[in-house]
């Protein structure tokens, strides 16, 4: 189950990256923007529960999704690049495990602990 899982993120992946290549930025705009929802992780320096609120809203993908379509409906571009990279890089995350976290620590998300194999 663990690989059909993983292989259902990296084609999520390959979505949101074709979804981008619909827009008109350059390639580049992709690759520098990837790990900007990482910047949830700061909560994590006040406690684990800041951390997971602030970690999950970053990675979550009806969010991400949400904000796409608010940029579909205003034609606004930049708006669905956000939501186009918060989808990305959520399914990024979770190809290696990194899912949507609880708020007793970063190692406990919804996919199990991080680490454990």
């Amino acid at each position: 189950m663990k690989t059909t899982l993983k292989l259902e993120e990296l084609l999520m992946f390959v979505l949101g990256i074709l979804a981008f290549n619909q827009l008109n930025f350059a390639w580049w705009w992709f690759l520098v923007l990837i790990l900007t929802p990482d910047i949830g992780m700061l909560g994590y320096l006040v406690n684990s529960k800041v951390g997971a609120f602030f970690y999950n809203i970053f990675h979550h993908k009806a969010l991400a999704i949400i904000i796409y379509l608010i940029g579909m409906f205003y034609e606004n571009e930049k708006i669905q690049l956000i939501g186009i990279i918060l989808f990305s890089h959520a399914s990024f995350d979770r190809i290696f495990g990194y899912g949507l976290k609880y708020n007793s620590s970063f190692q406990d998300t919804h996919l199990g602990k991080i680490g454990n194999k």
